[in-house]
């Protein structure tokens, strides 16, 4: 929950979007999540004679094992030798056989990046010539295996269980200290730490096989393990699970120990959890810091402790939303949260907010770095949902600040006195007409119904006006039967008093709960707690997603490397190489195709067609299909149907062209049943 909005938060919001403005202006060059900027053999090079080795750039420094880079034959058999080793900055290589043949081969890798994210992708070239392959090579996208999708839930789950965890422990010690009483709000924290650690496990025990070959029988081998526990990913999770023994000493103390002190001792410790709190907090936040996005590209030093900041704020405002809600709806009427408390929260929700935009503002730019990566990648869009996550939060927010406005216990408490003095009338008007109603022998009590509680007279025996003396021992078996029978009554008088006391309890909870104000509050915050779990979702997948500034920079230095490539080729063979930019217009339907003509003369020709996402890798589509129209002199369109080699790459073999001049080259790509588009492009063949 946040302030309600005021000129100073108006003119404050105004300046971080000006700031904005100029960091996305100004971006300067980083890499974070590595991708490929170039390699030798080029993609979709012919190459005269076989190479000795298949090298790869990458945009970082990468780790590798023995089957991170692969190079096959057509017929899907491995020819590269050895292990892959560093033979300069982040360009690494790996050894092939000798004496290969001609056709076409392909290129796999799987590596992980500096920031713990594995990468991966396939390209092909061909010796000689090219030929038709049976190596089928989708788009490479790390993670789509079980084993992939496990660990993205795991890192959900540690999410949510961090924020759970470190937001409702802060909002018990800073909002709502009668709060470590309350079951429902122990329960919450302690579900939390139970999901932060039993998640952190699993993702140690996945890394091995997320990582490399995405088999679940994997899971389990120790090899595998060990090497985890060698990488920074590895340290950074084992820190964790050690960080969060010490949180179980915390909670422990925090729900134990802390709730039955008084008063003043409460305060002092109160002082000393605080301390030791946010110091095992931000080691825990440090342990995603420290291994992944923040560690590695641009300013990684001012990077991690803001990561660890954001963090720390999303936990507090999440974290602690959660934790009121478990005590609007489940709070004991003897502990309810107050308005009081309430305001306490909103104010640490307002400062939160103010430094989840702050360093959200740092973050975005750093990693997106550009207008058009923030439009036009993925993580750039992820982004602007998230964004629009936390404005639709905010706004939800200022409604639960008018609820909280609204929230008022005077009535519910003075109704609670009201029907208290009711109660305590009525049982003391028959009391006074049992002892006093005119002193009739006999008369009973009306207190006991019966005379349950002291026998039948007002004084014990049958009324001390009948003249009756109490009744006394005969060999102990009178005095016996009358103990035995105050035993009893005196069970049913604590019976009734629980029972008095229960719907006491329930009385003052439907009076409490039928505040309006309460009610709203409670809807506005249930809300609130729904656009925070996708939230958290969206958080986690922009997480593992490559950032907008290294995609740009990717596609950048494949454009540079392709146009030099291409004018090289030109010089030498006249070959000619065109890129068109298309876009279906379904999902995932944008896309780049890259026509190569060889050696674009009159007559007999090898054409190529290379067809790749906009981050440059290979773009499974079902079907492409070419004209060739010469405008000029009326001829065409000239059909050709390539056949398709592997993924994303189509090739045609003895295309004919009858005549020199400037050829418009129609191509249309078609990604889906219903989706397909036609792009055009000039070039002068002959």
């Amino acid at each position: 929950m946040t302030q309600t909005i005021t000129p100073r938060v108006r003119t404050l919001v105004l300046l971080l979007l000006a700031v904005t403005g100029i960091l996305l202006a100004g971006a300067g060059p980083a890499s974070a999540h590595a991708a490929l900027t170039g390699s030798d053999p080029q993609q979709g090079v012919v190459v005269d004679k076989a190479p000795t080795q298949v090298s790869l750039t990458f945009s970082e420094k990468v780790a590798m094992n023995d089957d991170s880079l692969r190079v096959l034959d057509p017929q899907g058999k491995r020819v590269d030798t050895g292990k892959p080793s560093n033979i300069s900055g982040t360009t690494y290589a790996v050894r092939l056989r000798a004496g290969l043949a001609k056709g076409t081969y392909t290129v796999t890798y799987q590596v992980v990046s500096a920031d713990s994210h594995p990468v991966g992708g396939a390209y092909t070239f061909s010796v000689g010539a090219p030929s038709k392959t049976s190596v089928a090579v989708g788009g490479q996208d790390v993670g789509g295996t079980a084993v992939g999708r496990l660990y993205g839930f795991g890192r959900y789950l540690s999410y949510a269980g961090f924020i759970v965890l470190v937001g409702g422990a802060a909002f018990v010690l800073a909002c709502w200290q009668r709060g470590a009483g309350v079951r429902a709000v122990q329960r919450l924290v302690v579900s939390g730490w139970v999901t932060l650690t039993a998640a952190t496990l699993a993702l140690l025990l996945l890394r091995g096989s997320y990582t490399t070959s995405g088999r679940l029988g994997d899971v389990l081998d120790l090899n595998l393990l060990g090497q985890v526990l060698q990488t920074k990913t590895g340290a950074a999770l084992v820190s964790r699970l050690l960080l969060l023994a010490a949180a179980a000493l915390f909670v422990a103390v925090l729900f134990g120990a802390y709730e039955k002190r008084e008063e003043e001792e409460k305060r002092d410790l109160t002082f000393g959890l605080a301390i030791g709190g946010v110091v095992v907090a931000a080691g825990l936040a440090a342990s995603w810091a420290m291994a992944e996005h923040a560690s590695t590209g641009l300013q990684p030093g001012i990077a991690m402790p803001v990561d660890v900041v954001h963090l720390l704020a999303v936990a507090t405002w999440l974290g602690g939303l959660a934790a009121l809600l478990a005590g609007l709806y489940r709070a004991p009427a003897r502990t309810p949260v107050t308005t009081a408390d309430v305001r306490r929260f909103s104010r640490v929700a307002f400062g939160s907010v103010v430094a989840l935009v702050a360093t959200g503002i740092y973050q975005s730019w750093r990693q997106v770095g550009s207008w058009s990566a923030l439009t036009g990648t993925r993580y750039g869009q992820l982004l602007l949902v998230k964004v629009g996550l936390v404005v639709v939060l905010v706004g939800i927010a200022s409604v639960s600040r008018r609820w909280t406005g609204r929230l008022t216990e005077a009535p519910a408490a003075k109704a609670g006195k009201d029907a208290a003095g009711k109660e305590a009338v009525k049982q003391k008007e028959p009391a006074g007409k049992g002892a006093s109603g005119g002193g009739a022998p006999g008369s009973r009590s009306a207190v006991s119904g019966k005379g349950a509680v002291a026998g039948e007279g007002a004084a014990g025996g049958k009324g001390s006006a009948g003249g009756e003396a109490p009744a006394t021992t005969v060999g102990g078996k009178k005095s016996g039967g009358a103990a035995k029978a105050a035993g009893g009554d005196s069970r049913r008088a604590a019976q009734l008093a629980r029972q008095r006391a229960a719907v006491d309890a329930t009385r003052r909870k439907r009076l409490r709960d039928a505040d309006s104000g309460r009610s709203g509050l409670r809807r506005s915050v249930l809300a609130e707690a729904g656009v925070a779990v996708v939230l958290l979702a969206v958080t986690t997948v922009l997480t593992q997603t490559e950032p907008g500034r290294t995609e740009e920079e990717a596609k950048a230095a494949t454009s540079s490397s392709s146009s030099s490539s291409s004018s090289a080729s030109s010089s030498s063979s006249g070959a000619v190489t065109l890129d068109m930019p298309f876009d279906t217009g379904g999902q995932n339907g944008k896309g780049v195709v890259r026509l190569d003509i060889d050696p674009a003369r009159v007559g007999g020709n090898e054409m190529h067609v290379y067809v790749q996402r906009p981050d440059g890798r290979p773009f499974d589509i079902p079907e492409v299909k070419i004209a060739f129209t010469l405008t000029a002199k009326k001829i065409g369109p000239l059909p050709v149907a390539p056949d398709r080699i592997t993924t994303g790459h189509w090739a045609a073999s003895g295309v004919q062209i009858p005549m020199a001049g400037d050829w418009k080259i129609a191509v249309t790509v078609r990604t889906s049943d219903i989706d397909q588009t036609t792009v055009t492009k000039n070039a002068q063949i002959g």
